[in-house]
């Protein structure tokens, strides 16, 4: 399950090395595979030529067992007389000769396969976990949902760096054939050494969407003590555990059904809009989303407007500001607005213009922004 984002050629490499080993694992598996079907053949030969051999005065139990201790070349306790058969002593020996290596064989795949799936786990979770240290300001979905794998596939497409907490082998398992190559692993998201583990010290926020509201509400209350500053989403059907969440510490919570309903309702009264923005979110040559940037505090705007970012943001349509003074959203607002501290801009974007404006924004106040991606 995968790496992330980071520098480019060490990333490079390791996806090279996890590509080969992971390669390496599936023809193990195939020759695993061959080997049991070649032993379940040569089984069925032997068992199918002792009952030949032996006739109607022994049961197939008296042919599985000559067949078993042939092919293992016990040779202990022979139920069925071959003294005075030639061509059962001739197929007794044809059958050592050609059961004995396939039975070998089998034995040495299936000892390598256990050996080295145990080590791939080990080595694949070893570098799972390099990968996740080396992630700054990145997010964490911690479920084993529909939902959580849709959160995550987002993330992904607009290059935001992601791990998965997946409760369960088989929920990653699950993550990993919807998603293809991620960063993930499996324990309790409301476990401190697990968040620990997916770098929540570090992450810039986080989403719960579990199964069972509980676990969502524990998960949010150990994530908030660990992250003060990390935003949390939490998902919950029931109107009732909004509050609980909110008052553990998610920063929004959202109901996937109640999102549905109204997905539908619109899809019923205004089809037009939902296929827009429908074509925006799942184009695959491109990541169009609407985003956010807030100005900091501490950046020196001064005499600064909104015209003097607009030459850098070719890929990025400004749609609305939001006053940091009075917290109301201005749409479509003019050229001459001023910048100011705190104040937040909507802009609709690719990866790229988004980046394009960012620098524009570097250039023309001093100071880094805060970029926030929604």
């Amino acid at each position: 399950m995968v790496a992330m984002t980071g520098p480019s050629r060490p990333a490079h490499h390791r996806s090279g090395r996890r590509h080969t080993e992971a390669a390496e694992f599936l023809r193990l598996r195939r020759r695993l595979r061959l080997a049991l079907g070649a032993l379940i053949l040569v089984i069925a030969i032997g068992v199918l030529g002792f009952t030949l051999i032996g006739g109607e005065a022994y049961s197939l139990v008296d042919a599985i067992y000559m067949t078993v201790i042939t092919l293992t070349t016990v040779g202990f306790g022979e139920i069925i007389d071959m003294s005075n058969n030639p061509a059962g002593r001739v197929f007794t020996a044809l059958l050592v000769l050609g059961g004995m290596g396939i039975v070998a064989y089998t034995v040495l795949m299936v000892a390598a396969f256990v050996i080295e799936g145990q080590l791939h786990n080990v080595f694949t979770r070893r570098r799972m976990l390099k990968t996740i240290a080396d992630m700054l300001d990145h997010y964490i979905v911690c479920g084993d949902t529909a939902a959580s794998w849709y959160v995550a596939e987002e993330l992904i497409r607009t290059r935001r760096r992601a791990v998965i907490l997946a409760p369960t082998e088989t929920a990653l398992s699950e993550a990993q054939h919807r998603l293809g190559e991620f960063a993930g692993l499996t324990g309790d998201p409301s476990d401190d050494d697990v968040l620990l583990s997916a770098g929540i010290e570090r992450a810039a926020g986080l989403v719960f969407c579990m199964d069972n509201d509980k676990d969502n509400v524990l998960g949010v209350l150990t994530a908030r003590r660990l992250a003060p500053s990390a935003r949390i989403i939490a998902a919950t059907e029931q109107p009732e555990t909004e509050g609980k969440l909110r008052t553990v510490g998610a920063d929004a919570v959202v109901s996937p059904s109640r999102i549905g309903g109204l997905r539908m309702a619109s899809e019923l009264v205004r089809p037009t809009v939902v296929t827009f923005l429908d074509r925006m979110l799942r184009e695959e040559r491109g990541a169009l989303r609407i985003e956010e940037v807030t100005v900091p505090e501490e950046a020196n705007v001064a005499d600064r407007t909104l015209e003097s970012l607009r030459a850098d943001a070719a890929g990025a349509l400004l749609l609305a500001v939001r006053h940091p003074e009075s917290d109301e959203f201005e749409f479509k607002p003019p050229s001459e607005t001023p910048l100011k501290p705190g104040m937040t801009l909507v802009v609709m974007a690719d990866p790229e213009g988004h980046d394009r404006l960012k620098h524009g924004f570097r250039r023309a106040t001093g100071t880094y922004f805060r970029v926030e991606r929604g």
